[in-house]
């Protein structure tokens, strides 16, 4: 199940990004006395209580907006707004309710979710009597809190984290489910269109055609699986559209749902800082993982271009050499349905389970030709190794001093496991316990 969204709303300058920073624990948003400093959503991921969520924090909502850039602000607030499952929506206890609270709070009912009242800016109990007067508001009862000084912020995330809780979870759905990722343009609606056979998105040669995730029916050998298309993923310096920000949150809420993330990549622009971001981030939420390379009728080649531009796609990659690589052109329809014989197989590795015994006689072999070693002197010893789960695979190695282990030393451990288990664009997770 992907992380609900929590978004942050409100006119400019009550507090909106203060809050957000005191939620996440950071000074991630800019924070200025002057109303309309933030104009991105800017988001996190965050959690309370052990309850993950994302968190986004939205420019000041103008209703009456008419030059360019409150309106943009509007429209960013406004998407926020709709795609959210939950909405903290900020006021000023200082100021005192304001017309513009009183329309914001109109959109919001008409839109239908969950909300929370938190009036901001109640810096002591004195000041805790003023937000009454937002009960006229008809959205519940108003939370108080000093986002600034961290008063009673901890009893706001209480009561939206019991709002979480409320938000229905979808039925399960046991279907193997594959997201196509990659930056604006690189052809990820034509590549659905391919596998599904008709064309079920709009394909444009304007970036940022594809808005939002649209999940698509697929049948594959009498199965049946969820193609999820996303939009574009691009550097945020790089986002000036505001509809375009919020795509960002939704491909990753993509990623989250997935079982396989299909990263797709322009063979004429090759491998970019950005598409290693868009594999990091599936990797970081442990989705297994493939590169698929597109447009592949368009580059001249002979017979030795594939295998030299896999190795040097290889080299890039570095720690996430692991990827398997794939060239088709979405256009042609060259080697596309491969994709999904790859998908499977990516899908069957993650679920592979190592037998205890295969693992440890094939692992103290390399553990014994380069044990651990401990800059504090003390000798390091490896018990054994079982895998404890799949999807994604987790080794817990039981040894003596479980916190002297290096990184560079998990990092062999780890290439060791791919020597014998390939594991091929699986994540897998290492775990170093004492021996009970």
């Amino acid at each position: 199940m992907s992380r609900l969204l929590v978004a942050i709303v409100g006119r400019p300058n009550v507090g909106k990004s203060t809050l957000f920073n005191r939620i996440v624990g950071a000074r991630d948003a800019i924070v200025d006395d002057k109303p309309g400093v933030t104009r991105d959503r800017h988001y996190s991921e965050t959690e309370w209580a052990g309850k993950p969520f994302v968190l986004i924090d939205t420019g000041g909502y103008i209703p009456d907006a008419k030059d360019e850039i409150d309106t943009a602000v509007k429209e960013q607030a406004r998407i926020a707004i709709e795609e959210a499952d939950i909405v903290l929506f900020v006021v000023d206890g200082k100021a005192g309710l304001m017309a513009e609270d009183e329309e914001i709070a109109q959109v919001l009912r008409e839109a239908g979710k969950k909300v929370l009242l938190i009036v901001n800016k109640i810096d002591n109990d004195r000041k805790v009597p003023n937000a009454a007067e937002f009960y006229r508001l008809g959205l519940g009862e108003p939370v108080p809190v000093s986002a600034l000084m961290g008063m009673r912020v901890g009893d706001m995330l209480d009561s939206a984290t019991t709002q979480i809780q409320q938000v229905a979870a979808p039925a399960e759905d046991t279907r193997l489910k594959i997201a196509i990722l990659g930056r604006p343009n690189v052809g990820k609606s034509s590549l659905a269109n391919a596998l599904l056979g008709k064309d079920r998105n709009i394909v444009s040669s304007v970036p940022g055609t594809t808005r939002d995730p649209v999940d698509s029916i697929l049948r594959y050998h009498g199965e049946e699986l969820v193609l999820i298309d996303t939009a574009g993923l691009r550097k945020r310096s790089k986002i000036v559209e505001s509809v375009e920000f919020y795509s960002v949150v939704r491909a990753i809420k993509a990623i989250e749902r997935c079982d396989v993330a299909v990263v797709l990549l322009d063979a004429q622009a090759g491998l970019h800082d950005q598409d290693i971001r868009i594999i990091e981030l599936a990797m970081q939420r442990k989705r297994a993982t493939m590169l698929v390379v597109n447009k592949w009728d368009l580059v001249e080649k002979d017979e030795r271009t594939a295998g030299l531009m896999t190795t040097a796609l290889k080299e890039k990659l570095r720690i996430y050499d692991f990827v398997p690589i794939m060239f088709v052109s979405a256009l042609t329809k060259q080697r596309v349905p491969k994709i999904l014989e790859l998908v499977k197989s990516v899908n069957d590795e993650q679920n592979l389970r190592v037998p205890t015994s295969r693992l440890n006689e094939l692992l103290g072999v390399d553990i014994q030709y380069f044990p651990p070693r401990s800059r504090s002197g003390k000798e390091l010893k490896i018990n054994y190794v079982t895998q404890v789960r799949v999807k994604p695979p987790v080794f817990t190695f039981f040894c003596n001093f479980p916190e002297l282990i290096e990184d560079n030393y998990k990092r062999y451990l780890e290439n060791s496991i791919r020597k014998h288990f390939p594991f091929t664009g699986v994540p897998i997770v290492l775990s170093f316990k004492a021996k009970s």
